[in-house]
């Protein structure tokens, strides 16, 4: 099957592990990549051999079929709107954006162009989270009736050298990282009809802790601790914890519970992990993963899926209308921690294909 050629608009920080993932699929040829900054372009290009180019240059290469858009969170779907005016298809860095009716109007666009819009996160695509899909499928705890996801931290500020963006509107632990939770729970059960929360931020600023401008502050702006209640279409209830404001805390990532036994499920910001099942009160069973992208970081597998789907004329996995309807599920969680009222949801999607386990590794179809 003929590679499919990819540029990057974006060169920051995600960057090198997409790029190195990518080498386990041969269906990308990620060769040229562009950024507001020349430079850092450059850099890139020299490091990967890839071919330095500017963000026009690159829109207009017609050799070029999709475009991974790694820029930053507020300008996602602006730079993918110019992605698809191009004629290119695109695969955005997550979340899909930062407001829900722009998500409606890119995902629009696309459609009366004929194109696709992928969004990560890929994640829930590794191993351990489609054995917990399938163990769930087989039934082995029953009908689900609840979850929990916690996610605390104590906050970026003492890893990240200019953590500014993740104290604004716009960031915020649930924007940061509830793409990869709830992107799994929408992959296990389906889409959520309505949300409720509350949220708080602790303190006014905060201060960083490494790189140049150690000992600075930055002011917070956004809540750093939400808590919130999600009710999915099929009747399950979700608890969820996302925080920047916890040092230490015994809660595992995600579990789940049903009618006849419950799952602990493993970190959604991995693709590996110990998957766990219980039937009744019984001791806890270790599942065999027989699926594949179980023991690493392949955080370009959602961008192959595209690009396979693109060659066989089949959906793909992490497509645009899941993007947009967890999108709406975080900005649903914020809204309802301003107006402490229930939001309801106004998109919906499908479950995607679980992933299949006999085929080459690197090889999606």
């Amino acid at each position: 099957m003929t590679p499919v050629k990819v540029g990057i608009i974006g060169c920051g920080n995600i960057f090198d592990a997409y790029l190195t993932a990518s080498k386990n699929f041969p269906i990308l040829n990620i060769a040229c990549c562009a950024d507001l900054r020349n430079e850092r372009a450059q850099a890139k290009a020299d490091q990967w051999g890839l071919q330095q180019q500017s963000i026009d240059s690159l829109l207009l290469d017609k050799s070029v079929e999709i475009i991974l858009n790694l820029t930053t969170p507020e300008s996602h779907i602006s730079v993918a709107k110019q992605i698809l005016e191009s004629g290119k298809h695109v695969y955005t860095e997550k979340p899909l954006g930062l407001n829900v009716t722009e998500g409606i109007e890119l995902l629009t666009l696309a459609k009366d162009r004929g194109l696709r819009v992928g969004s990560a996160p890929d994640t829930f695509l590794g191993g351990s989270h489609q054995k917990t899909r399938q163990l769930l499928d087989s039934w082995k705890i029953g009908d689900p009736l609840a979850c929990t996801a916690f996610m605390m931290v104590p906050g970026h500020e003492l890893w990240h050298p200019d953590p500014d963006f993740y104290y604004l509107p716009g960031g915020g632990p649930m924007l940061d990282m509830g793409p990869y939770y709830l992107t799994a729970f929408v992959n296990l059960l389906g889409p959520v009809a309505r949300v409720t929360s509350f949220g708080k931020a602790f303190r006014t600023s905060r201060t960083i802790a490494t790189g140049p401008r150690a000992s600075q502050t930055v002011p917070v702006k956004t809540n750093t601790h939400l808590s919130g209640v999600a009710e999915f279409m099929n009747g399950t209830l979700l608890t969820i914890t996302m925080s920047f404001d916890v040092w230490q805390h015994t809660h595992l990532p995600m579990e789940l519970y049903g009618t006849n036994g419950s799952m602990l499920i493993p970190d959604p910001n991995r693709f590996d992990g110990e998957v766990k099942w219980s039937e009744g009160k019984e001791t806890w069973n270790t599942a065999t993963i027989e699926f594949p992208y179980a023991d690493d970081n392949y955080r370009s597998i959602g961008l192959a899926d595209l690009a396979q789907a693109v060659r066989v004329g089949r959906p793909h996995r992490a497509n645009g209308q899941l993007g947009l309807h967890v999108l709406e599920i975080m900005t649903g969680f914020l809204k309802a921690a301003e107006t402490g009222t229930s939001i309801g949801m106004q998109t919906t999607c499908e479950r995607p294909e679980l992933m299949k386990t006999d085929l080459p590794f690197g090889q999606l179809d």
